[in-house]
Protein backbone atom coordinates (compact mmCIF):
# COMPACT_ATOMS: atom_id res chain seq x y z
CA UNK A 1 0.00 0.00 0.00
CA UNK A 2 1.26 3.54 -0.81
CA UNK A 3 0.00 6.92 0.17
CA UNK A 4 -2.04 9.16 -3.03
CA UNK A 5 0.04 11.39 -2.87
CA UNK A 6 3.44 8.82 -3.71
CA UNK A 7 1.05 7.51 -6.33
CA UNK A 8 0.61 10.95 -7.87
CA UNK A 9 3.90 11.69 -8.19
CA UNK A 10 5.88 8.32 -9.01
CA UNK A 11 9.09 8.56 -10.76
CA UNK A 12 7.90 6.43 -13.68
CA UNK A 13 4.49 8.49 -14.63
CA UNK A 14 3.64 11.91 -12.92
CA UNK A 15 0.21 11.63 -15.17
CA UNK A 16 -2.85 11.46 -12.30
CA UNK A 17 -4.79 9.23 -12.61
CA UNK A 18 -7.65 7.75 -10.76
CA UNK A 19 -7.17 6.62 -7.42
CA UNK A 20 -9.84 6.98 -5.16
CA UNK A 21 -13.43 5.64 -5.19
CA UNK A 22 -16.14 6.98 -2.51
CA UNK A 23 -18.96 4.93 -1.85
CA UNK A 24 -22.31 5.61 0.25
CA UNK A 25 -25.65 4.22 0.76
CA UNK A 26 -28.18 3.88 3.56
CA UNK A 27 -31.13 0.93 4.22
CA UNK A 28 -30.16 -2.03 1.74
CA UNK A 29 -26.39 -1.10 1.37
CA UNK A 30 -24.89 -3.53 2.97
CA UNK A 31 -25.61 -6.59 0.47
CA UNK A 32 -24.27 -4.04 -2.44
CA UNK A 33 -21.60 -3.74 -0.94
CA UNK A 34 -19.99 -6.73 0.11
CA UNK A 35 -20.90 -7.67 -3.51
CA UNK A 36 -19.15 -4.58 -4.49
CA UNK A 37 -16.22 -5.77 -2.79
CA UNK A 38 -16.32 -8.63 -3.10
CA UNK A 39 -15.49 -8.08 -7.17
CA UNK A 40 -12.32 -6.10 -6.27
CA UNK A 41 -8.75 -7.39 -7.14
CA UNK A 42 -6.63 -7.31 -3.99
CA UNK A 43 -3.87 -5.45 -5.68
CA UNK A 44 -6.26 -2.10 -6.20
CA UNK A 45 -4.24 0.72 -6.93
CA UNK A 46 -6.94 2.67 -4.91
CA UNK A 47 -8.47 4.49 -1.63
CA UNK A 48 -11.56 3.30 -1.54
CA UNK A 49 -13.79 5.49 1.32
CA UNK A 50 -17.17 4.01 2.75
CA UNK A 51 -20.12 5.77 4.47
CA UNK A 52 -23.37 4.07 5.19
CA UNK A 53 -26.21 5.26 7.68
CA UNK A 54 -25.88 4.15 11.24
CA UNK A 55 -27.26 4.85 14.22
CA UNK A 56 -25.21 7.03 16.62
CA UNK A 57 -25.28 4.44 19.09
CA UNK A 58 -24.31 1.32 17.08
CA UNK A 59 -21.41 -0.48 17.87
CA UNK A 60 -18.55 -0.10 14.96
CA UNK A 61 -18.82 -3.55 12.86
CA UNK A 62 -19.80 -2.51 9.35
CA UNK A 63 -16.02 -3.04 8.92
CA UNK A 64 -16.12 -6.45 10.20
CA UNK A 65 -19.01 -7.20 8.01
CA UNK A 66 -17.89 -6.08 5.08
CA UNK A 67 -13.87 -7.59 5.81
CA UNK A 68 -16.04 -11.15 4.36
CA UNK A 69 -15.54 -11.80 1.02
CA UNK A 70 -13.03 -8.20 0.44
CA UNK A 71 -9.29 -9.31 -0.53
CA UNK A 72 -8.58 -5.99 0.51
CA UNK A 73 -8.12 -4.87 4.10
CA UNK A 74 -11.26 -3.01 5.62
CA UNK A 75 -10.79 -0.95 8.56
CA UNK A 76 -13.48 1.42 10.25
CA UNK A 77 -10.92 4.74 10.18
CA UNK A 78 -9.52 5.76 13.07
CA UNK A 79 -9.18 9.27 12.82
CA UNK A 80 -6.23 11.86 11.16
CA UNK A 81 -4.52 8.48 9.00
CA UNK A 82 -2.80 8.66 5.90
CA UNK A 83 -4.98 7.76 2.62
CA UNK A 84 -3.19 5.04 0.93
CA UNK A 85 -4.08 2.31 -1.58
CA UNK A 86 -5.45 -0.78 -1.72
CA UNK A 87 -7.18 -0.11 1.31
CA UNK A 88 -10.80 0.32 2.29
CA UNK A 89 -11.66 2.84 4.64
CA UNK A 90 -15.45 2.59 6.85
CA UNK A 91 -17.34 5.74 8.44
CA UNK A 92 -17.82 4.90 12.21
CA UNK A 93 -20.91 5.77 13.93
CA UNK A 94 -21.89 9.29 14.72
CA UNK A 95 -18.48 10.59 12.85
CA UNK A 96 -18.41 12.10 9.42
CA UNK A 97 -15.79 10.27 6.71
CA UNK A 98 -13.27 13.40 5.30
CA UNK A 99 -10.97 13.54 2.85
CA UNK A 100 -7.75 15.91 2.98
CA UNK A 101 -4.97 15.52 0.47
CA UNK A 102 -3.24 12.65 1.59
CA UNK A 103 -5.38 11.99 4.97
CA UNK A 104 -8.44 10.84 6.29
CA UNK A 105 -10.32 12.49 8.75
CA UNK A 106 -13.30 11.76 10.94
CA UNK A 107 -15.11 14.47 11.96
CA UNK A 108 -18.37 15.68 14.37
CA UNK A 109 -19.41 18.32 12.07
CA UNK A 110 -23.40 18.74 12.23
CA UNK A 111 -25.39 16.15 10.79
CA UNK A 112 -26.33 16.38 6.90
CA UNK A 113 -29.87 15.02 5.87
CA UNK A 114 -29.90 14.33 9.30
CA UNK A 115 -27.07 11.96 9.43
CA UNK A 116 -24.07 11.94 10.74
CA UNK A 117 -21.52 10.42 9.17
CA UNK A 118 -23.68 11.41 5.85
CA UNK A 119 -22.48 11.04 2.26
CA UNK A 120 -22.30 14.55 0.89
CA UNK A 121 -19.87 15.40 2.88
CA UNK A 122 -17.30 12.66 1.93
CA UNK A 123 -18.45 13.03 -1.52
CA UNK A 124 -17.65 16.75 -1.52
CA UNK A 125 -14.11 16.97 -0.01
CA UNK A 126 -12.68 13.85 -2.16
CA UNK A 127 -14.08 15.92 -5.43
CA UNK A 128 -12.71 19.19 -3.30
CA UNK A 129 -9.31 17.60 -3.51
CA UNK A 130 -8.66 15.09 -6.10
CA UNK A 131 -11.07 16.22 -8.58
CA UNK A 132 -11.23 13.88 -11.65
CA UNK A 133 -8.71 11.19 -9.93
CA UNK A 134 -12.48 10.59 -7.96
CA UNK A 135 -15.19 7.41 -9.00
CA UNK A 136 -18.03 8.34 -7.15
CA UNK A 137 -21.00 5.60 -6.33
CA UNK A 138 -24.42 5.71 -4.86
CA UNK A 139 -26.31 2.36 -3.80
CA UNK A 140 -28.87 1.31 -1.98
CA UNK A 141 -30.76 3.53 0.39
CA UNK A 142 -33.81 5.98 1.16
CA UNK A 143 -33.73 9.51 0.27
CA UNK A 144 -31.52 11.36 -1.31
CA UNK A 145 -28.26 11.78 0.55
CA UNK A 146 -25.87 11.14 -1.63
CA UNK A 147 -27.66 13.20 -4.87
CA UNK A 148 -25.33 16.86 -4.39
CA UNK A 149 -22.07 14.74 -3.52
CA UNK A 150 -22.23 12.76 -6.30
CA UNK A 151 -23.36 15.65 -8.55
CA UNK A 152 -20.13 17.83 -7.03
CA UNK A 153 -17.74 14.43 -8.37
CA UNK A 154 -19.16 14.69 -11.72
CA UNK A 155 -18.56 18.75 -11.35
CA UNK A 156 -15.32 18.55 -10.73
CA UNK A 157 -14.13 16.11 -13.48
CA UNK A 158 -14.89 12.15 -11.58
CA UNK A 159 -16.60 9.45 -12.52
CA UNK A 160 -20.46 8.73 -11.07
CA UNK A 161 -21.49 4.91 -10.78
CA UNK A 162 -25.05 4.47 -9.76
CA UNK A 163 -26.60 1.40 -8.69
CA UNK A 164 -29.37 0.24 -11.05
CA UNK A 165 -32.62 0.92 -8.97
CA UNK A 166 -34.06 -2.25 -10.16
CA UNK A 167 -31.38 -4.15 -8.10
CA UNK A 168 -31.05 -1.83 -5.59
CA UNK A 169 -33.49 -2.39 -2.35
CA UNK A 170 -34.24 0.58 -1.36
CA UNK A 171 -34.12 2.61 -4.73
CA UNK A 172 -34.80 6.22 -3.40
CA UNK A 173 -31.15 7.04 -3.37
CA UNK A 174 -30.12 6.00 -6.67
CA UNK A 175 -33.21 7.02 -8.76
CA UNK A 176 -32.49 10.78 -7.01
CA UNK A 177 -29.23 10.93 -7.98
CA UNK A 178 -30.01 9.79 -11.31
CA UNK A 179 -32.59 12.74 -11.65
CA UNK A 180 -29.58 15.32 -11.25
CA UNK A 181 -26.47 13.63 -12.40
CA UNK A 182 -26.40 11.82 -15.66
CA UNK A 183 -24.11 8.75 -14.54
CA UNK A 184 -21.39 7.61 -16.76
CA UNK A 185 -22.40 3.97 -15.40
CA UNK A 186 -25.56 2.42 -14.02
CA UNK A 187 -25.25 -1.25 -13.28
CA UNK A 188 -25.92 -4.07 -10.76
CA UNK A 189 -24.05 -4.30 -7.59
CA UNK A 190 -22.52 -7.89 -8.34
CA UNK A 191 -21.14 -6.07 -11.59
CA UNK A 192 -19.51 -3.10 -9.89
CA UNK A 193 -16.27 -4.41 -7.82
CA UNK A 194 -15.05 -5.37 -12.33
CA UNK A 195 -16.27 -1.82 -13.10
CA UNK A 196 -13.74 -0.04 -10.44
CA UNK A 197 -10.94 -2.35 -11.17
CA UNK A 198 -11.32 -1.78 -14.92
CA UNK A 199 -11.66 2.30 -13.94
CA UNK A 200 -8.70 2.56 -11.57
CA UNK A 201 -5.66 3.44 -13.10
CA UNK A 202 -6.97 5.76 -16.40
CA UNK A 203 -5.47 8.45 -16.80
CA UNK A 204 -6.97 12.27 -15.80
CA UNK A 205 -6.39 15.76 -16.52
CA UNK A 206 -3.71 17.57 -14.49
CA UNK A 207 -6.44 20.52 -13.61
CA UNK A 208 -9.60 20.62 -12.58
CA UNK A 209 -10.43 24.22 -13.28
CA UNK A 210 -11.46 26.59 -10.37
CA UNK A 211 -12.94 25.24 -6.96
CA UNK A 212 -16.59 26.51 -6.83
CA UNK A 213 -16.26 28.89 -3.54
CA UNK A 214 -19.76 27.12 -2.05
CA UNK A 215 -17.44 23.79 -2.57
CA UNK A 216 -15.10 24.87 -0.63
CA UNK A 217 -17.55 26.85 1.99
CA UNK A 218 -19.07 23.44 2.66
CA UNK A 219 -16.26 21.38 3.06
CA UNK A 220 -14.78 23.45 5.57
CA UNK A 221 -18.15 23.14 7.16
CA UNK A 222 -17.66 19.50 7.08
CA UNK A 223 -14.06 19.78 8.78
CA UNK A 224 -15.46 21.28 11.93
CA UNK A 225 -15.41 24.98 10.96
CA UNK A 226 -17.27 27.49 12.00
CA UNK A 227 -20.43 27.72 9.16
CA UNK A 228 -21.60 31.52 10.27
CA UNK A 229 -18.14 32.89 10.28
CA UNK A 230 -17.72 31.00 7.02
CA UNK A 231 -20.17 33.17 5.40
CA UNK A 232 -22.82 29.87 5.26
CA UNK A 233 -25.91 31.86 5.19
CA UNK A 234 -24.31 33.76 1.54
CA UNK A 235 -24.74 30.98 0.06
CA UNK A 236 -28.44 31.20 -0.68
CA UNK A 237 -31.19 33.39 0.54
CA UNK A 238 -33.32 33.17 3.90
CA UNK A 239 -36.31 31.13 3.64
CA UNK A 240 -39.46 30.61 5.99
CA UNK A 241 -38.21 27.24 6.84
CA UNK A 242 -36.66 27.05 10.26
CA UNK A 243 -33.76 24.03 11.13
CA UNK A 244 -35.53 20.87 12.46
CA UNK A 245 -32.58 20.32 14.82
CA UNK A 246 -31.50 23.83 16.05
CA UNK A 247 -34.65 25.66 14.57
CA UNK A 248 -32.38 28.32 13.34
CA UNK A 249 -33.23 29.89 9.81
CA UNK A 250 -32.40 28.05 6.79
CA UNK A 251 -30.94 29.49 3.75
CA UNK A 252 -31.62 27.90 0.57
CA UNK A 253 -29.05 26.91 -2.00
CA UNK A 254 -29.33 25.36 -5.18
CA UNK A 255 -26.38 23.54 -7.25
CA UNK A 256 -26.87 21.37 -10.60
CA UNK A 257 -31.27 21.95 -10.33
CA UNK A 258 -30.85 20.67 -7.20
CA UNK A 259 -32.31 22.63 -3.99
CA UNK A 260 -30.66 22.11 -0.71
CA UNK A 261 -30.71 24.01 2.52
CA UNK A 262 -28.36 25.18 5.39
CA UNK A 263 -28.59 26.81 8.64
CA UNK A 264 -25.95 28.85 10.17
CA UNK A 265 -24.87 26.56 12.61
CA UNK A 266 -24.07 24.08 9.89
CA UNK A 267 -27.16 21.96 9.13
CA UNK A 268 -27.42 20.88 5.82
CA UNK A 269 -30.93 19.29 4.41
CA UNK A 270 -31.99 18.39 1.06
CA UNK A 271 -35.64 19.10 -0.38
CA UNK A 272 -36.49 15.46 0.71
CA UNK A 273 -34.78 15.09 4.10
CA UNK A 274 -35.90 18.15 4.80
CA UNK A 275 -39.85 17.45 3.78
CA UNK A 276 -39.09 14.22 6.14
CA UNK A 277 -37.87 16.17 9.12
CA UNK A 278 -40.69 18.65 8.88
CA UNK A 279 -43.36 15.83 8.77
CA UNK A 280 -42.07 14.26 11.76
CA UNK A 281 -41.70 17.37 14.43
CA UNK A 282 -45.11 18.08 12.81
CA UNK A 283 -46.14 14.72 14.76
CA UNK A 284 -44.23 15.62 18.08
CA UNK A 285 -45.84 18.97 18.02
CA UNK A 286 -49.38 16.97 17.55
CA UNK A 287 -48.43 14.48 20.68
CA UNK A 288 -46.98 17.39 22.76
CA UNK A 289 -50.35 19.13 21.89
CA UNK A 290 -52.57 16.16 22.61
CA UNK A 291 -50.29 15.79 26.05
CA UNK A 292 -51.03 19.47 27.18
CA UNK A 293 -54.95 18.94 26.63
CA UNK A 294 -55.59 15.90 28.23
CA UNK A 295 -53.30 17.49 30.95
CA UNK A 296 -55.78 19.82 31.78
CA UNK A 297 -59.04 17.59 31.52
CA UNK A 298 -57.13 15.70 34.27
CA UNK A 299 -56.59 19.07 36.36
CA UNK A 300 -59.69 20.75 35.82
CA UNK A 301 -61.66 16.89 36.77
CA UNK A 302 -59.42 16.64 39.71
CA UNK A 303 -60.58 20.36 40.82
CA UNK A 304 -63.67 19.69 40.25
CA UNK A 305 -64.73 16.47 42.09
CA UNK A 306 -62.61 17.73 45.23
CA UNK A 307 -60.26 15.42 44.51
CA UNK A 308 -57.30 15.55 47.45
CA UNK A 309 -54.60 15.73 45.25
CA UNK A 310 -55.82 19.04 44.57
CA UNK A 311 -56.73 20.04 48.34
CA UNK A 312 -56.94 17.49 50.68
CA UNK A 313 -59.10 19.89 52.54
CA UNK A 314 -61.94 19.57 50.09
CA UNK A 315 -61.35 14.97 50.42
CA UNK A 316 -65.57 14.56 50.41
CA UNK A 317 -66.75 17.56 48.98
CA UNK A 318 -69.46 18.00 46.67
CA UNK A 319 -68.37 18.59 43.27
CA UNK A 320 -67.96 22.13 41.04
CA UNK A 321 -70.05 21.64 37.90
CA UNK A 322 -68.24 24.68 36.22
CA UNK A 323 -64.80 22.95 36.40
CA UNK A 324 -66.43 19.71 34.99
CA UNK A 325 -68.22 21.38 32.35
CA UNK A 326 -64.14 22.97 30.98
CA UNK A 327 -63.03 19.32 31.37
CA UNK A 328 -65.47 17.94 29.09
CA UNK A 329 -64.96 20.81 26.45
CA UNK A 330 -61.58 20.37 26.52
CA UNK A 331 -61.84 16.61 26.06
CA UNK A 332 -63.68 17.09 22.99
CA UNK A 333 -60.33 18.99 21.57
CA UNK A 334 -58.16 16.82 22.66
CA UNK A 335 -60.53 14.26 20.78
CA UNK A 336 -59.89 16.00 17.39
CA UNK A 337 -56.34 16.12 18.22
CA UNK A 338 -55.92 12.72 18.52
CA UNK A 339 -57.84 12.12 15.56
CA UNK A 340 -55.67 14.37 13.50
CA UNK A 341 -52.49 12.79 15.17
CA UNK A 342 -53.36 9.30 14.44
CA UNK A 343 -54.44 10.41 10.67
CA UNK A 344 -50.53 12.51 10.49
CA UNK A 345 -48.01 10.64 8.01
CA UNK A 346 -44.39 11.57 7.66
CA UNK A 347 -43.77 12.20 3.79
CA UNK A 348 -41.16 11.78 1.66
CA UNK A 349 -40.86 13.23 -2.28
CA UNK A 350 -40.53 9.17 -3.12
CA UNK A 351 -43.78 8.10 -0.63
CA UNK A 352 -45.70 10.81 -2.31
CA UNK A 353 -44.55 10.34 -5.92
CA UNK A 354 -45.24 6.07 -4.89
CA UNK A 355 -48.98 6.92 -3.79
CA UNK A 356 -49.59 8.64 -7.04
CA UNK A 357 -48.72 6.29 -9.00
CA UNK A 358 -50.53 3.34 -6.95
CA UNK A 359 -53.41 5.97 -7.67
CA UNK A 360 -52.97 6.50 -11.27
CA UNK A 361 -52.58 3.16 -11.53
CA UNK A 362 -55.63 1.76 -9.77
CA UNK A 363 -59.07 1.43 -11.56
CA UNK A 364 -61.47 4.62 -11.20
CA UNK A 365 -63.93 3.61 -8.42
CA UNK A 366 -66.78 6.75 -8.00
CA UNK A 367 -70.25 6.06 -6.45
CA UNK A 368 -71.63 7.61 -9.61
CA UNK A 369 -69.86 4.78 -12.18
CA UNK A 370 -71.70 1.72 -13.22
CA UNK A 371 -71.03 -1.11 -11.47
CA UNK A 372 -68.45 -3.44 -12.73
CA UNK A 373 -69.55 -6.21 -14.73
CA UNK A 374 -69.26 -9.89 -12.64
CA UNK A 375 -66.76 -11.98 -14.53
CA UNK A 376 -67.58 -14.53 -16.77
CA UNK A 377 -67.36 -18.03 -15.96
Amino acid sequence: MISLDAAKHSPRDDTPRRDVIVVGGSAGAIEALKATLAGLPKDLAAAVLVVVHIAPASPARLAEILQRGCALPVRSASGDEPLETGRVYVAPPDRHLIVEAGRVRLTGAPRENHSRPAIDPLFRSAALVYGPRVIGVVVSGRLDDGTAGLWAVKERGGIAIVQDPDDAAHPDMPRNALQYTVADHIVRAVDMGPLLARLVGERVPMNAGAVPRALELEVKIAMEANALEQGVMTLGPPTPYTCPECHGVLARMEQGGIPRFRCHTGHAYSLDSLLVSVTEKAEEALWNALRAVEETVILLNEVGAGHPLTDPRRNGAPEDPRFLERAREAQERANLIRQAVLRHQALSLESIRGSRASISASPATSPLAPPMPPPRT
